[in-house]
């Protein structure tokens, strides 16, 4: 007979059980390390227990404002230190924060600052003339409160009619503001927009308990010690910096800001304040690697530099090593609070050959931590694909850093958490010992002649070539075969190769049938993020198409 007792007998308490949520982390650190430096912003520099307050000034002075559980309040900021207080100040007064891209065209701003509500909007003065043309024709524009960086140089705006200075604002908060808890752990904590890469952008509502184990996730991961030091070359907005934005909080670490991600400051941060940790897409690669030799610093310290997107070249690995940096690989999307699986490195993978290493390293790898399944799955049968490492199937996701959903999009929802899994999107293989790898997104893959080609494998073996800095392939449109491949290609300085030789490399190197019919040589366009913006380049592929065949693009 089953004992009911550990169940039925024993509820849940106040004493016993209390919602998860990342804002007891900062609580922790100013209790335990009030002194400790928790940020650096140029000539700037705020402890731990200051921050807190600073925060519990925000929510105080959001709540007297109005806003409160539920309400949107969404920020136009750089990674600066208002930016920090308000992952920790919005969700105090149970508001949920809406980090809007800085990149972004008034017409994506508007989009957002409409579906998302927001009743409040914080922006950097920079960036004024964005958030006024975004709120033009909003029948309810959100209340403008603008931060004036006194590490920026030059004169401080004139502010518009009802805008209030940021720090005016702060003054009006309690900087003993009995913040409050989120009612369940469940509740939303913050709302980031997709790319919106193929129509309007999707609002992907993060809540309180994933945010939590995402962040305790990053710091055992990034192999975080007590007092980490993380320098903000990654963009707070995206993912919410993947959550480090709360992880330093529960290691008392310090959050070195970066309004630009540019090489001489870059190097002037990591060797005056020691940098252990940092983040980026490849682009932040290229940038300390290409740094002219008056912007490079020698580094008195091994910085851990974390990397999404595409895996580094075996010569990029190599260079990095060189400066340096330790690099990991992870892996993740939006709708996964940032990175889930990582290229969880064996030690007996050292010994191996340089080249074995990086093609180890290329794959994605396995899950993280706070992730409780992850799997390659055949999108029509809804199967496990076999662990052979050739069979392409659909990466899906199970657990707690899984999004709510899209915010206000129902279909949506359903259709990205359909049969208990996420649906990424990602087409990957897995291998023999579990780790996956990604072949290519279900849209990129390339149908030549009936044949499937990897977008990514004619891309890695692209960046095995000495002059190619970036590189994407996309299907092009073709009378014959119904697409073949075309690689866009961004040299690297002084370089000079040209189509004839790339496609002649590459035919050494992969089937014929794989290697780009054609190569454009240009300036790759990225987000604001270094990841490639494969949609503008297929709509010129499809351009070029119709040049060839003498027609014009619907």
């Amino acid at each position: 007979m089953t004992n009911r007792a550990y169940n039925e007998e024993l509820p849940r308490r106040t004493a016993n059980f209390q919602p998860l949520t990342p804002l007891t982390l900062l609580e922790r650190a100013a209790s335990v390390h009030p002194e400790h430096t928790a940020i650096i912003h140029g000539r700037q520099r705020f402890d731990y227990a200051q921050f807190y307050a600073r925060a519990r000034r925000l929510g105080s002075a959001l709540e007297r404002a109005g806003i409160g559980r539920g309400d949107t309040v969404a920020v136009l900021l750089f990674n600066t230190p208002p930016m920090l207080e308000a992952h920790y100040g919005v969700p105090m007064c149970q508001a949920v924060l809406n980090t809007i891209n800085t990149r972004l065209d008034a017409g994506a701003v508007r989009f957002i600052l409409n579906h998302g509500g927001a009743r409040v909007l914080i922006v950097d003065s920079m960036l004024l003339d964005l958030a006024q043309s975004a709120m033009e024709g909003l029948e309810r524009p959100p209340r403008l409160i603008v931060y004036d960086d006194p590490e920026e140089p030059g004169a401080a705006p004139e502010f518009p009619e009802g805008a209030q200075d940021y720090e005016a604002f702060l003054e009006g908060g309690d900087p003993d503001y009995a913040w409050r808890m989120p009612e369940d752990e469940w509740d939303a904590i913050s709302l980031n927009y997709t790319s919106g890469t193929t129509g309007d952008p999707k609002g992907v509502v993060y809540h309180h308990r994933g945010a939590m184990l995402l962040a305790q996730g990053n710091a055992l991961h990034a192999e975080m010690g007590k007092h980490p030091v993380y320098l903000w070359t990654l963009p707070m907005f995206h993912c919410n910096g993947w959550c480090f934005t709360w992880t330093l909080s529960a290691m008392a670490g310090t959050h070195v800001c970066l309004r630009a991600v540019r090489a001489g400051p870059i190097y002037d941060a990591l060797a005056d304040h020691r940098v252990t940790h940092m983040c980026g897409a490849p682009i932040v690669m290229a940038t300390l690697l290409n740094a002219a030799d008056v912007e490079r610093r020698a580094l008195p310290q091994r910085v851990h530099f974390l990397t999404a997107a595409a895996p580094p070249p075996e010569a990029v690995l190599a260079a990095m090593d060189a400066a340096g940096f330790r690099v990991t690989h992870l892996y993740g999307l939006t709708e996964t609070y940032g990175p889930a699986v990582i290229n969880d490195w064996h030690e007996s993978w050292n010994a191996e050959p340089p080249a074995k290493q990086v093609h180890l390293m290329a794959r994605q790898g396995v899950r993280y931590i706070p992730l409780e399944a992850l799997d390659v799955y055949d999108p029509e049968t809804r199967l496990p694909v076999p662990a052979d490492g050739e069979t392409m199937g659909e990466i899906v996701f199970r657990g707690n850093v899984v999004m709510k959903g899209y915010f206000r999009n129902p279909a949506a929802t359903d259709k990205a958490l359909a049969d208990g899994w996420f649906w990424s999107g990602d087409l990957a293989v897995k291998h023999p010992d579990g780790y996956i790898q990604i072949k290519d997104r279900a849209k990129d893959i390339i149908i030549s002649g009936g044949e499937n080609i990897s977008s990514i494998e004619v891309e890695d073996e692209l960046y095995t070539h000495p002059d190619v800095a970036f590189c994407a392939v996309v299907a092009q449109p073709d009378e014959k075969w119904g697409e073949t491949p075309c690689a866009f290609v961004e040299l690297k300085p002084g370089a000079s190769a040209d189509a004839k030789a790339i496609i002649e490399y590459l035919r050494g190197r992969l089937a014929h049938f794989k290697c780009p019919r054609r190569v454009v040589f240009c300036e790759l366009p990225k987000t604001s993020t270094g990841k490639i913006q494969k949609f503008q380049l297929r709509q010129r592929a499809r351009e070029l198409a119709a040049q060839e065949q003498g027609q014009s693009m619907p």
